[in-house]
């Protein structure tokens, strides 16, 4: 039960930091960052599909698979926003 206390207390913590620090990143430099944002959730990613993969049957598996899909949205949006972003740059001749 303990465990279960301290893996709850990290998760709302790292949600709440999340959410502090990107909304404190102004518009301009949003999309840069976004690059390096989607390299953080590849790394997510990994680490979610090995607790959702695990042996184990209950919470690790199903945080897991709740973190495997945030971060596979986080990625997919990311590469849209920096597709539509870059495609404002290219020239229409």
């Amino acid at each position: 039960m303990e465990d279960l206390v301290m893996y709850v207390t990290v998760f709302v913590l790292s949600m709440f930091v999340g959410f502090e620090v990107i909304t404190k990143v102004p518009p301009t430099l949003h999309t840069p960052l976004m690059s390096g944002a989607n390299a953080i959730s590849g790394i997510t990613i990994v680490g979610a599909l090995i607790a959702a993969g695990s042996q184990n049957v209950g919470v690790a598996k199903v945080l897991g698979f709740i973190a495997l899909v945030f971060a596979t949205i986080n990625v997919v949006g990311g590469f849209l926003v920096t597709h539509r972003m870059l495609e404002m740059f290219r020239r229409k001749d």
